[in-house]
């Protein structure tokens, strides 16, 4: 406790100094007060043996402070949970052989070329309708898709599937329309630049009518209710436009695995926003 909190100390008291300054002076200097006991005088000898700090909640506190202001007022991770949360985050990027995590929003690009090489046409089946013939999602995705859609269909719920991958060139031209259409600052708001859009991913569903209305329905109220039971999580929750860059979308759904859906909820005040970007900040620290 005591040197979790001293570490906690010279974080948040050189929170101005440049980052790699920050990184080396304590990993240079964390042997040097990795103990509780205080020593004065020459020949003063501490009692108890020094106590050794764990080098995952370094790099915790280190990809913490990188994180943005509203997600360190939202987002707390007691102590004595820190390592649990490591250990699970540690799990997912090591199970995640599908990329199915990967972060992009306006500051992450996809490139103009990036595609999966799995994707799959969508059809109308028994789990769930189609509302045009081109769709297509990853593999894995389509496979939990229909998951999703069969456990809807046994509670008397049919979803429809409205918009699923599209390439950088679709979502180019789709952006390009909206700026005409709406403007400039209103595009940003409703549409996605290239490179932005999850759904050049091929992970993510929009279900319904793809308007604010879909909210008011059936399909939107089961898929709030169970959609993560099965590992599927909303991208752009209502009030949380500065943090994801967009307005809320009540339908787009994002595949990213039950374990962690449940990391999300559990440690990362259920946004999928900051579950993604703390991932994304772990494996590149």
């Amino acid at each position: 406790m005591c040197i979790f909190n001293r570490f906690n100390a010279f974080r948040f008291e050189n929170a101005l100094l440049p980052a790699k300054f920050a990184a080396v002076f304590i990993f240079v200097t964390l042997p040097l007060f990795l103990s509780c006991n205080k020593s004065y005088g020459k020949n003063a000898v501490s009692s108890e043996p020094p106590v050794q700090i764990d080098p995952r909640i370094v790099k915790f506190g280190f990809v913490y402070d990188s994180m943005g202001e509203r997600f360190k007022d939202e987002v707390f991770i007691p102590e004595d949970k820190i390592l649990d949360c490591v250990d699970r985050i540690e799990k997912v990027i090591a199970d995640d052989r599908d990329d199915l995590l990967r972060f992009n929003d306006k500051k992450h690009l996809l490139p103009s070329d990036y595609a999966p090489t799995d994707l799959i046409p969508l059809k109308n089946c028994e789990a769930f309708v189609v509302s045009r013939n081109d769709l297509r999602l990853r593999k894995t995705v389509y496979e939990n898709l229909l998951t999703l859609g069969t456990a809807a269909k046994n509670d008397g719920i049919t979803l429809v599937v409205s918009s699923t991958y599209r390439s950088y060139a679709y979502q180019e031209r789709l952006y390009e329309r909206n700026v005409r259409e709406l403007g400039q600052e209103m595009a940003d708001r409703e549409s996605a630049k290239p490179g932005s859009s999850q759904h050049q991913l091929g992970v993510v569903v929009d279900f319904g009518s793809v308007t604010d209305d879909f909210a008011k329905t059936a399909q939107c109220q089961w898929l709030n209710e169970n959609a993560m039971d099965y590992g599927w999580s909303l991208s752009f929750p209502q009030g949380y436009e500065d943090v994801t860059g967009f307005r809320w979308e009540c339908w787009q759904f994002r595949y990213i695995g039950e374990e962690a859906c449940r990391l999300q909820k559990e440690y990362f005040n259920d946004v999928q926003h900051f579950l993604l970007e703390f991932i994304d900040a772990w494996k590149n620290n």
